[in-house]
């Protein structure tokens, strides 16, 4: 089943392709290739578990199952999902990291704009 960012893609990089520069998009995008650059998104981004991914990323929701080195920054949500690995720091009000995941910086979790209180989810599911 797919999740709800597959379902209406405005963007999609394939897994054969390779681009560098500054990526910017409203909608959802799905990165399956290698980036190397800056990604800013107005929507949600989906990092396929093929992604290679070198680029500093802010987006409303970050879904990382690639690899990334950079620093991510979600307006939303930040969900690692397995086989995810990211180097560099995270900031977002929600964090979601499967077992499995390997995540190597900081995690700041603050309400951006908003009183609510930050939740930290761990999950084991595959």
């Amino acid at each position: 089943m797919k999740n709800r960012v597959e379902n209406d893609l405005s963007l999609y990089l394939g897994s054969h392709s390779q681009l560098n520069g500054i990526l910017s998009f409203s909608g959802n995008a799905r990165l399956d290739g290698i980036f190397s650059g800056e990604i800013r998104g107005q929507g949600s981004l989906l990092i396929g578990p093929q992604a290679t991914i070198k680029a500093d990323i802010s987006a409303r929701t970050v879904i990382i199952s690639g690899n990334v080195i950079g620093n991510v920054v979600a307006t939303e949500r930040i969900e690692l999902k397995t086989p995810g690995n990211l180097k560099g720091n995270i900031s977002a009000p929600l964090v979601m990291m499967d077992e499995g995941v390997v995540f190597e910086g900081h995690c700041t979790m603050a309400p951006l704009e908003s009183s609510k209180p930050v939740t930290l989810l761990a999950s084991n599911n595959k």
